[in-house]
């Protein structure tokens, strides 16, 4: 069994040829598994950006909310400045109110 595979009683051709069938597989093998790691590398570099694209909109809408959260305080501040303003006018109408109606009550008696 072992005698047959001895180099000296195999034709080199065939020997050589086997040889390179060898060494051609593992070839194939490799370059499949280089070409496997590069798309993978490729997909994972696009995760990157699309990660990159998604924090980027995220950051955005956090600056948007922060915005929006500061124009409505801001709103608040001029609602509560104008109800200020507005409460005295209130009491004018009302005293304006019991004014008129006692008006009213002295035509009647003259």
């Amino acid at each position: 069994g072992v005698g047959t595979m001895m180099p000296g009683e195999t034709p080199p051709p065939s020997a050589g040829t086997a040889a390179a069938g060898g060494v051609c597989a593992n070839c194939g093998v490799l370059q499949q598994n280089i070409n496997e790691y590069v798309a993978a590398l490729i997909a994972l570099k696009q995760k990157m950006i699309d990660g990159d694209r998604l924090l980027t909109e995220y950051q955005q809408k956090c600056t948007d909310i922060l915005w929006f959260s500061i124009c409505i305080s801001a709103l608040r501040c001029q609602v509560e400045k104008m109800l200020q303003e507005i409460l005295p006018l209130e009491k004018c109408q009302e005293e304006l109110g019991s004014l008129k109606a006692e008006l009213e009550e002295k035509k009647v008696c003259l």
